[in-house]
């Protein structure tokens, strides 16, 4: 029953999680209530263990959520065959539709239709993107709740967000692991 319900759960988050891997937060939080998979403050170590990790936070929460589910009661752990379970349903979706899609396109691809849709897409996608990245970026930079828009400001965050970008601008040659493994530990020292 366990490898059912991953296999549907991740089904349905991979057909309606439309716009990446932050829109499956919702249905993990979901599933998380529902089936007691996981808690909440288990969710958000998951969220960061996935960013941090190589390839698309959707298919990493499925194989990490896959892997760890299960009932402490029973002692049944979903384990390997979880992963692939959770991590094959919420591909199925988007390979369903790619390969729709990439067959249309083929054949209308010098359309004109085709090209200007595509051009007008690119600034749509990139204002998504930039919300996206605002609605993120303004809890860890604002603390709410204070008596004052200034104390409320996490400076620290602010301070490490834009040496970050210094580094990265500066050191364009060096591995992306390297400011990630930075930002971890002064994320750790100083306790963000």
């Amino acid at each position: 029953m366990l490898y059912l319900n991953l296999f549907f759960e991740f089904l349905k988050t991979g057909l309606f999680s439309i716009g990446g891997g932050l829109a499956t937060i919702p249905f993990l939080m979901e599933m998380g209530e529902k089936f007691g998979w996981f808690s909440a403050e288990e969710l958000s170590n998951m969220i960061a263990v996935s960013e941090s990790t190589p390839g698309p936070l959707g298919i990493n929460m499925a194989t990490y959520v896959g892997y760890t589910t299960g009932s402490a009661e029973f002692g049944v752990v979903g384990g390997i065959l979880g992963t692939l379970v959770a991590t094959t349903a919420i591909i199925i979706p988007s390979i369903t539709v790619i390969l729709i899609i990439a067959g249309f396109l083929q054949k209308f691809k010098e359309n004109k239709l085709v090209k200007d849709t595509f051009y007008v897409l690119r600034p749509a996608v990139i204002g998504m993107l930039g919300v996206s990245l605002a609605a993120m970026i303004t809890p860890l930079v604002y603390i709410s709740g204070a008596e004052t828009f200034l104390a409320g400001i996490n400076y620290k965050a602010i301070i490490l967000f834009a040496l970050l970008l210094i580094g990265i601008l500066k050191f364009k040659k060096l591995h992306p692991i390297v400011f990630i493994g930075i930002g971890a530990a002064v994320g750790i020292i100083f306790k963000f």
